[in-house]
């Protein structure tokens, strides 16, 4: 991907719609079975949580009115209904990998009056792709500590992050993934936004990477660099 086409790009946070009427949460049962963390090639450094193995059963707490479309795993693994994940496929949208299906044997409404029967989708395990977007390490308001040593991978820790951009050139074209130096985060293109709204997909929330805030410690964003 050249970088005048990465330039051209918007980018988007993925994450779960709380206190949506689609809000639902999703809990492993035994047997729960992990692998290794991925690790980064060139430095060895652990890239994030184990994998999930099957069997892949699980419980939701269903905190809204129906399921969602999409929500958070055990671990980087997200959570996709069929109807997704048959769209996805058919329109030819890439980053995500795996679609297994994931057997659901209860599910608990937290709501306390429920006026009809919940209908559960069937649902698929899939995982985002490590892509090789990298954010960038100086166009951005990331508090990264420290900063990133390795390259390849330019894992970190983060306090606090006030939007970010990716560093043009390094996206590869994936409609899915996991920037380096910010792995713990789903990012999207905005050919998926448009997927979202043209299948009206619940349960996402979309934020442009620029306006993405997460900051627990109120430390405020990164000083900008100075010429």
């Amino acid at each position: 991907m050249d970088s005048e086409t990465s330039a051209s790009q918007r980018f988007f946070v993925l994450q779960e719609a709380m206190g949506s009427r689609h809000d639902t949460v999703c809990f492993t049962l035994k047997p729960y079975n992990l692998s290794e963390d991925p690790h980064c090639p060139r430095c060895g450094e652990g890239l994030g949580a184990l994998t999930w193995l099957p069997p892949y059963r699980v419980e939701l707490e269903l905190h809204g009115e129906e399921p969602g479309d999409y929500f958070r795993g055990p671990g980087y693994e997200r959570i996709v209904s069929e109807r997704f994940a048959e769209s996805f496929r058919a329109e030819g949208l890439t980053g995500l990998e795996g679609f297994h299906p994931v057997e659901v044997a209860r599910v608990r409404s937290m709501r306390k009056r429920t006026r009809k029967p919940i209908t559960v989708p069937r649902y698929y395990v899939v995982w985002p792709c490590f892509g090789r977007a990298a954010v960038d390490l100086v166009l951005n308001r990331v508090r990264f500590s420290p900063l990133p040593s390795c390259t390849e991978c330019r894992s970190t820790g983060i306090d606090a992050v006030h939007g970010f951009v990716l560093e043009p050139g390094t996206w590869a074209g994936e409609d899915v993934f996991r920037p380096r130096g910010m792995q713990g985060d789903v990012v999207v293109s905005e050919r998926f936004k448009d997927f979202v709204e043209l299948h009206g997909l619940t349960n996402m929330v979309l934020t442009p990477t620029e306006q993405f805030v997460w900051d627990p410690s109120n430390l405020g964003p990164a000083p900008l660099p100075t010429a």
